[in-house]
């Protein structure tokens, strides 16, 4: 097996990546709370925006981020285009069905657990297709003991996002639980990219696909231009502080009234 790198640039990646799992995490906390006091096609379209934040931010671009850090120093390595949107696609559509299924009507225990199993899955599936997307001067296989333990990390971390999502309000909470999301889902990463193992057959050979510094630009401009927004979207539809109890107060006098 040829050795791999997976800080070949320090601490820069991994810190990075976790950055952007945190401000995804946070604004999908933000945007889930907005989904919770909004009914109707207002909710969907809140679902969907924490969905994006948080499978397109805070897991997608934290797991590309992440891998610009990873190296063969014996192989050239490269990304497939299709397969790497693809893989953005599969997180935010798992996401979203996952926030769906646990909030989009009362949230109970069931439905969150069950959000968080399919988007734990699906996260796993998310990240294994990026992983497939890399092509190296050799084959790519993977050490099945890690392969289980991040997808059991990812189920975990999915069902504790999802009941975040489902129940917390306070800023200061929301902060403190996009903190232990982005460290849940660098674990699941880390986890498994232990999994990785390269055979190389033809290190001098030719490898097609994006350089991996191809990759980082529209990387840091996806992350730019979806944060600014996000926050924006965050920003323009969450509530002063003397507005949102007085809705909140409104619409359970007319649910009492109904």
């Amino acid at each position: 097996m040829a050795p791999v790198h997976h800080f070949a640039y320090g601490s820069v990646n991994p810190v990075l990546a976790f950055v952007l799992s945190f401000i995804g995490s946070l604004l999908s906390l933000i945007l889930a709370r907005q989904a919770r006091d909004a009914r109707g096609s207002q909710r969907v379209r809140y679902l969907i925006l924490s969905a994006l934040s948080l499978g397109g931010t805070g897991i997608w671009l934290m797991h590309f981020m992440a891998m610009v850090g990873f190296d063969v120093p014996d192989s050239p390595v490269r990304y497939d285009l299709p397969i790497t949107a693809l893989s953005f696609a599969i997180a935010v559509v798992i996401v979203a069905v996952g926030l769906f299924t646990a909030i989009f009507t009362r949230p109970g225990t069931l439905k969150v657990v069950t959000g968080g199993v399919i988007t734990g899955i699906g996260v796993a599936a998310m990240h294994y297709t990026g992983m497939l997307s890399m092509q190296v001067g050799g084959k790519i296989s993977f050490d099945l003991k890690y392969v289980a333990a991040s997808v059991g990390v990812a189920v975990v971390a999915a069902t504790v996002a999802l009941w975040f999502a489902a129940v917390l309000r306070g800023t200061t909470a929301m902060v403190g639980a996009a903190l232990i999301m982005a460290v849940a889902v660098c674990s699941m990463h880390y986890t498994g990219m232990l999994a990785i193992r390269v055979r190389l057959t033809d290190p001098g050979a030719r490898v097609e696909g994006l350089e991996t510094f191809e990759l980082l630009a529209p990387i840091a401009i996806i992350a730019c231009v979806m944060i600014m927004g996000l926050a924006y979207a965050t920003v323009s539809s969450t509530p002063s502080m003397e507005e949102a109890p007085a809705g909140a107060h409104h619409r359970r006098v007319v649910a009492d009234r109904t």
